[in-house]
């Protein structure tokens, strides 16, 4: 980590942005049952019970509270709910109510998932390619809010159904497909990843070492006390993992374990949710290490389908009351990847848009074609990602050949991979060594490159 000139906390919203969700009373009481084991009849009652802490089960009841409160089950499960939401914290009178310490107000990190191969759809989820996406995407140009698009992807599970979390990238390889057409299709490529299910086993880990350079999933947490349906690691495994507020360098072998590997993965817990959660103390914490280290990054998460007012007012009166304490100190709100570069580089600055040189030239012979890329400078990988959309509507993914890891490559078109003249686009994309996207497309036939 570079020192700053200045004391720094760089407070991190992270959303994991997943639009509007449903759950009807009866999925409730199956949740219940499947948890806990508690059959009980689905009724406004029996929940009225678990919320107000009177129903006796065996020690649990607190459990059963913080699982199932009114709040955690206030549930926005349409787009109108959503943005009404939206519109009321994205207002400046809202960001504003508690301005950093230069002036500034509240800024999101949309982490924008995209449900897609899902046969079973019970939480009303939006499904397809984009829909998210593209609605954030219009709602910050049309506002002109400072905020920023990132990643998040949640595999899905083998059964089809999108309630039902999974953790394997292996047998969903769909993020293949999703940021193949968010190449193409938006001209985008993620710098910044907030892990789905707050989980990350090696398959993931390794597929983020090779193209995404930044990750605020670490939820490695002091609290005491397992929840029945999270216990032993089962999701969001942060307990070998930093608890402090510095970014590190994983471990090959281990994602929790500082190590040799290219990416920096941040701290990031929980708000408005039943476990893991941002506390005071921890406010403190990174304020005490600014003071000591010069920087801390606070990465605090919760989702777009509960009002995330209250999450993001909470928060500012911790900091007001804490930083009152630490007058040296100064706390701001900040874009993912910016605050990310401060902690690693010292500074932010965008770096030229044309790192890579894109060109496709004739091969050993008329039936071959070879698309050759090289970087002006060191890319955060050792390939750039490689999009192909056919003129079938299919949107393919494939592994460069090296000529020189990090800075050139080439891909061969012919019988054994496409041929050329079956493309519509192909996209090429890397982040640099700061974490900043590069895309190149290219348009088959209007471009003339048959």
């Amino acid at each position: 980590m570079v020192m700053s000139k200045e004391k720094i906390v760089h407070i991190v919203h992270s959303v994991d942005t997943e639009g509007p969700l449903y759950e009807s009373l009866s999925s409730t009481f199956k949740r219940i049952k499947d948890i806990f084991g508690l059959e009980l009849e689905a009724t406004k009652e029996n929940l009225r019970k678990i919320q107000q802490r009177e129903l006796n089960f065996s020690g649990k009841e607190e459990q059963l509270y913080q699982m199932f409160s009114s709040g955690q089950l206030s549930f926005l499960d349409d787009y109108g709910k959503v943005d009404e939401m939206l519109e009321h914290i994205g207002s400046e009178s809202f960001r504003m109510k508690v301005p950093d310490s230069f002036g500034n107000g509240w800024i999101y990190n949309w982490h924008c998932v995209d449900h897609v191969g899902y046969s079973i759809n019970p939480r009303r989820k939006d499904i397809g390619f984009h829909n998210i996406f593209d609605h954030y995407k219009d709602l910050i140009a049309r506002n002109n809010w400072n905020d920023n698009i990132h990643w998040h992807f949640h595999p899905a599970h083998h059964s089809g159904a999108s309630h039902i979390s999974a953790t394997s990238y292996i047998n969903d390889n769909r993020f293949l497909e999703i940021i193949t057409r968010r190449i193409l299709e938006r001209n985008w490529f993620p710098s910044v990843n907030r892990a789905g299910f707050h989980t990350e086993r090696p398959d993931s880990h390794w597929l983020l070492e090779q193209w995404i350079p930044f990750d605020l999933s670490n939820q490695a947490h002091s609290e005491g006390g397992e929840q029945d349906d999270l216990g032993g690691g089962r999701f969001g495994d942060w307990r070998r993992a930093p608890k402090d507020w510095q970014v590190y360098n994983p471990s090959h072998d281990d994602y929790q374990v500082p190590g040799s590997c290219r990416r920096h993965i941040g701290r990031c817990l929980n708000v408005g949710s039943r476990l893991r959660l941002l506390r005071e103390e921890d406010i403190r914490q990174a304020f005490d290490e600014a003071q000591q280290k010069g920087q801390a990054l606070v990465g605090l998460t919760n989702h777009d389908f509960r009002n995330m007012a209250p999450d993001v007012d909470a928060v500012r009166s911790i900091l007001n009351n804490v930083s009152n304490d630490y007058p040296d100190v100064k706390f701001k709100y900040s874009e993912a990847r910016e605050a990310f570069n401060y902690m690693i580089f010292g500074d932010y600055r965008k770096p030229p848009r044309d790192l890579l040189d894109v060109v496709i030239v004739n091969g050993r012979n008329r039936n071959q074609r070879i698309l050759k890329v090289r970087a002006k400078e060191r890319i955060f990988g050792p390939q750039p990602f490689l999009a192909i959309e056919t003129k079938d509507g299919r949107f393919l993914h494939d592994n460069f050949d090296f000529e020189e890891p990090f800075v050139s490559w080439h891909y061969t078109f012919d019988y054994q991979t496409i041929n050329l003249d079956q493309i519509k686009k192909i996209g090429v994309a890397t982040n640099d060594v700061r974490g900043y996207p590069h895309v190149s497309i290219m348009d088959i036939e209007k471009e003339n490159l048959l």
